[in-house]
C-alpha cells in the first residue's frame, strides 16, 4: 500500500566518555589560577561583634593588618611589642612606624587601577587597646592609605566594615 512506512526512531544514548577528561581539565585551570593563601597567622585575632557590615568588593587591592597577641605566648624583640599587642604583617611582626614603607611597596606594586581601590583591612583582636589602633592609623595616614577597614564578626560571619 504505501511506500514509506513509519519507522520509531530511537535517540542514541549520551557518550561520558569524555566527561572526566573535561572535569579535570577544569579543575586543574582552577587550581593553577586560584592564589593560595601565603601567610601564616602569628596573632590571635578574636574580631569584634559588629551591625550593619558590608562586604569588601574587590580583595585584590586589599592588604591586611592582623593585631593582636601572639598565638604561642612567645612575644618577639621588645621592639615589635606596643601596649600588649604585636601588629603582623604578611609574616612578620613590624613597628608602626614599618608600616609606611610597607604600604608605599604595596601601592607600587598595584596596577593603576588598583591603586585608586587600594583598602587596608585592619582585623584586630577585640581585647587590643585603643592606642595600638591609633598608632596604626596615625601610620597608614602618614602612608597615606586613606582607605581603612574594620573586620567584624556578625552573626558568626567574619565581614569588613568600612571607615
Amino acid at each position: 500500500m504505501s511506500r514509506f512506512r513509519r519507522r520509531s526512531h530511537e535517540m542514541p544514548g549520551l557518550n561520558t566518555a569524555s566527561l572526566p577528561d573535561l572535569i579535570f581539565s577544569v579543575l586543574f585551570f582552577f587550581m593553577i589560577v586560584t592564589h593560595m593563601r601565603k601567610e601564616t597567622l602569628k596573632v590571635e585575632c578574636r574580631v569584634p561583634q559588629g551591625r550593619e557590615l558590608t562586604r569588601l568588593t574587590k580583595k585584590s587591592a586589599v592588604s591586611y593588618i592582623h593585631i593582636g597577641r601572639p598565638f604561642d605566648g612567645k612575644y618577639p624583640a621588645a621592639g615589635m611589642i606596643f601596649d600588649g599587642s604585636c601588629i603582623q604583617l604578611n609574616d612578620k611582626y613590624v613597628t608602626p612606624a614599618e608600616i609606611i614603607d610597607y604600604i608605599s611597596a604595596e601601592r607600587n606594586r598595584l596596577s593603576p587601577e588598583d591603586k585608586q581601590a587600594m583598602t587596608v583591612s585592619i582585623k584586630a583582636d577585640k581585647d587590643t587597646k585603643m592606642r595600638v589602633i591609633n598608632a596604626v592609623k596615625q601610620a597608614l595616614r602618614q602612608a597615606k592609605a586613606l582607605k581603612i577597614n574594620y573586620s567584624a564578626v556578625e552573626n558568626g560571619r567574619i565581614k569588613s566594615e568600612k571607615e
